[in-house]
């Protein structure tokens, strides 16, 4: 085999799609897939009398991974842990999976080149997939196009943040996840995170096939670049890319009142869209000033334009109708978006027909982003409590709450004094509702939402 990989940015020369029809690729998924029908929800496999089965399942998945380890050398060191890894867990009695050792020598960060492709199996679940930690195994090349590679080395560096694209998977991601974090792999103490990867090949095919219904249902004509837009894949996926990219960096910064990523706080959930809006606003504030920063490369500019229609689209018409009415953070972010866009008479409903008016819009988006970071540079001098009370009043200004919302009746209907946890469980599960528009939109767009579970690159063109 001739496997050509150079510094980032070069493209690799290997097809690593090739692999997935391939009997090894083939056995390795087809035997994690069975162990997981073996495993508990913590990973482990507690019936002795399905350990003889599970440690032969675990055989054919190590060798499979030896068989294929020299089409990844790049990943040599962690291919090699992984078995350790896999023998520990039978040595012990196929307890609670301990796969520590293999993921710290995972580091895709530093091998963003290009259709590189790495082979990635651990004890894991998946976000908005699976909630148990099985044995799943995943196939992927990066995506790391010119252009963002010129834009991570300058103003939006983001060292951690690893662009994957789809090649195959076994059932756990056969579901909406559109991520692999390193925190959702079974191990025995929490490590330093030092990556973090997003599928964009999953994010713009369910994209093209929602926003493209959703404007037929609305009967929204669709600017011409971003109609070209839903025609192409790879641009779309790009676009992603780009968007991501900057979503993901503006996590760690800004006036933070707390721990960007809120890792084990418990908050009323809409504190949780505000925080995710905000880093597509800014997303979205930034792909405006590369469109209009005439230093920036012509590829950049393009595809900074699309960032802006996608943040838009992909939150009105996909985030605030997809997933239940239980806390739903994204749902309700894409509510606010379009309430606000409504409000500040960009966006009209009328005569059954939707319409925007383009020219108008960034102003108007930027300022819904300036109003979230006015609430953190005020709120780091606030107690917390305070903060979670004018973060309430920001999204109520907007949308309207539950009418049986004890939150919507102001601070003196609240046990203030009480435990803030008592205060958090005073959240309604579905504190501001689907409004008559939403609705109506979801009635006619559920199955179209619903079709784009599993679905890749490939699968949708």
């Amino acid at each position: 085999m001739n496997l050509t990989i150079e510094n980032a940015g070069t493209a690799s020369t290997f097809d690593y799609t090739a692999l997935a029809g391939g009997p090894t690729w083939l056995a390795l998924k087809a035997a994690a897939t069975e162990l997981q029908g073996l495993q508990a929800k913590d990973g482990s496999v507690p019936d002795p009398a399905d350990h003889a089965a599970a440690t032969s399942l675990v055989g054919t998945i190590t060798g499979s991974v030896a068989a294929l380890a020299p089409h990844f050398p790049h990943d040599a060191r962690y291919l090699e842990l992984l078995a350790a890894d896999f023998a520990k867990w039978v040595e012990s009695g196929l307890g609670v999976p301990d796969f520590l050792d293999s993921l710290l020598a995972f580091n895709p960060q530093e091998h963003r080149v290009d259709g590189l492709g790495h082979l990635v199996v651990f004890p894991m679940y998946t976000q908005n997939g699976s909630t148990s930690r099985f044995v799943e195994a995943v196939l992927v090349e990066v995506i790391w196009p010119e252009f963002i590679g010129e834009l991570e080395a300058g103003k939006y560096s983001n060292k951690l943040f690893v662009p994957l694209r789809f090649i195959d998977f076994t059932p756990g991601y056969d579901s909406n996840s559109a991520v692999l974090f390193p925190e959702s792999v079974s191990v025995r103490e929490t490590p330093t995170f030092t990556w973090g990867a997003i599928f964009q090949d999953r994010e713009a095919a369910r994209y093209r096939r929602v926003v493209r219904a959703a404007a037929e249902v609305t009967r929204l004509e669709l600017p011409a670049d971003a109609l070209d837009m839903l025609d192409n894949q790879a641009t779309t996926t790009e676009t992603f890319v780009m968007w991501d990219l900057i979503h993901d960096r503006t996590h760690m910064r800004g006036d933070l009142p707390f721990d960007p990523f809120m890792i084990k706080q418990r908050m009323p959930y809409f504190l949780y869209s505000l925080e995710e809006l905000r880093c597509d606003l800014t997303a979205y504030r930034e792909s405006f000033a590369v469109e209009h920063d005439e230093k920036a490369s012509p590829e950049a500019r393009k595809q900074a334009k699309l960032v802006q229609y996608a943040v838009i689209f992909d939150r009105i018409f996909r985030f605030a109708i997809t997933g239940t009415r239980v806390r739903n953070y994204d749902g309700l972010g894409g509510q606010l978006l379009f309430a606000w866009l409504h409000q500040h008479h960009v966006l009209h409903w009328t005569d059954t027909k939707l319409t925007i008016d383009w020219a108008d819009v960034p102003a108007v988006v930027i300022a819904l982003g300036e109003q979230i970071e006015e609430l953190y540079w005020r709120s780091i001098d606030r107690p917390k409590l305070a903060h979670w009370l004018a973060a309430y009043e920001l999204v109520s200004a907007t949308l309207t709450a539950n009418p049986a919302s004890t939150w919507a009746k102001g601070p003196d209907a609240l046990p203030l004094t009480a435990p803030l946890r008592e205060i958090t469980d005073q959240v309604m599960d579905d504190e501001f509702p689907l409004s008559m528009f939403y609705e109506a939109l979801n009635r006619k767009m559920r199955d179209v939402i619903e079709s784009t579970a599993g679905i890749t690159g490939t699968s949708a063109a």
